[in-house]
């Protein structure tokens, strides 16, 4: 990681933090365009086909079974079904409180306009299967799935030697989730997005991916599919932000804890003062060569930096610039910056709050906006689930009321049909 004083930076150098390492979204987008206009044309038979030749998939059935639902259950040991379980209870918690409430308005005497929610029918959710397998995930989309009501929700990820990992099946049951397809990658995406002999597509897409995934969601924001998607999600970051108090093996396993989802993570450290970024490189390095995915780290943490600023409060103002998937604050009295904070997808305040409890179980949802769209999305949450909708009822004395306004507007605007809708009841 390397170190950079704030004040020393030239404006182009500053700008020049607040990007992310690069992706050739142009290369990976003449990779996928062709498999989603296959599985388009050909359906099943090229999402087969593509999951043989990308993900390994051996058999011909990609739909898991229900004799696959319930051997996973018992190869679970209890402790992880326990685990799961907890977890699953606190996002529940969590997300609940989320419902959106519909709401009514007199706009004029004889006008009443109101606003409703309703579920989206039809939605798709792909877990991500390549180095790391997340059942967390599982639950982070399927939980306010369920409470949101969608009449139907699948699931898709890349399966093992034929095989789907167990906790992710069991995490799946668990969000009453049955119709779970073993295929991944940007073919998983296609499959859901345009459907398949027998399998029906979905409306919206959401979770998390490689950079094959998130290509084929984009692809399909520029096309008229009829297929939404949560956002654009890129490769995992956190940024966290330390006074000369905080406890530099806290900040380490932090920023650690980010690194090691893979190469393409990045981790920032913004402090007071170079003995804190010396003092947390060393715990670093100590801390680094403990860990089973030590090579995926080293490489994350090249890309990475710590930059050493003169006060909390320009700390804080490079982050809203940085817009960072996952904040955290290591300093002294973290509540009192909260309405400082303006972009970030999910924020941890002082030192016993470590972004891994946000991963797994304190409740909230760790699907969350990165590569700086934390400046323009909210993380997924209930409402992502739903759309609204708005009513209006009006009376014979309530078109009379607004009847004037109207007529002069769709005079301005030369629609005539737009007028006579109102003067002819009128008469």
């Amino acid at each position: 990681m390397k170190n950079y004083f704030y004040k020393d930076l030239t404006e182009q150098e500053r700008s020049a933090l607040l990007k992310r390492p690069a992706i050739d979204f142009e290369k990976t987008f003449a990779i996928v365009k062709p498999v989603l206009s296959a599985i388009r044309t050909d359906g099943l038979s090229a999402a087969l086909k593509y999951a043989k030749e990308l993900d390994g998939f051996e058999g011909d059935e990609l739909l898991v079974s229900e004799e696959e639902f319930l051997e996973a259950e018992k190869l679970l040991d209890d402790k992880i079904k326990q685990a799961l379980k907890a977890a699953a209870a606190n996002i529940e918690k969590f997300h609940s409180k989320q419902f959106p409430s519909g709401y009514a308005v007199e706009t004029l005497e004889g006008i009443n306009c109101s606003r409703e929610f309703r579920p989206i029918d039809n939605v798709g959710l792909y877990i991500p299967g390549g180095n790391a397998v997340l059942p967390s995930t599982m639950l982070m989309l399927g939980i306010p799935a369920k409470i949101a009501g969608c009449k139907r929700v699948i699931a898709c990820s890349p399966s093992k030697n034929g095989k789907i990992n167990p906790p992710l099946l069991y995490a799946a049951k668990l969000c009453g989730i049955n119709e779970f397809y073993k295929i991944g990658g940007s073919q998983a995406v296609g499959l859901m997005a345009y459907g398949a002999d027998g399998i029906g597509k979905v409306n919206k897409i959401f979770g998390p991916g490689n950079q094959y995934v998130t290509a084929a969601k984009m692809l399909l924001t520029t096309e008229f599919s009829g297929c939404a998607i949560d956002m654009p999600a890129g490769p995992s970051e956190v940024l966290v932000i330390a006074d000369n108090n905080s406890n530099p093996a806290f900040i380490a396993s932090d920023l650690l804890s980010q690194a090691e989802h893979g190469a393409d993570s990045q981790a920032v450290l913004v402090c007071l003062s170079e003995q804190t970024a010396n003092r947390t490189f060393a715990e670093l390095e100590k801390q680094l060569n403990e860990l089973p995915r030590k090579e995926f780290a080293s490489k994350a943490l090249a890309n990475s930096f710590i930059l050493i600023v003169d006060s909390i409060d320009s700390a804080i103002d490079f982050s809203n610039s940085y817009a960072p998937e996952h904040l955290i604050l290591h300093v002294a009295n973290p509540d009192s910056y909260k309405g400082k904070i303006i972009n970030a997808g999910s924020v941890f305040l002082g030192e016993y709050s470590p972004e891994s409890v946000g991963d797994y179980a304190s409740g909230t949802n760790h699907s969350l906006p990165t590569y700086g769209f934390a400046k323009t999305y909210s993380g997924v949450n209930v409402e992502a689930f739903m759309k609204s909708l708005t009513f209006q009822h009006l009376s014979k004395e309530g078109l009379k009321n607004i009847s004037e306004t109207v007529s002069i507007l769709a005079d301005t605007e030369g629609l005539t049909a737009h007028k006579n809708a109102v003067t002819i009841r009128l008469k």
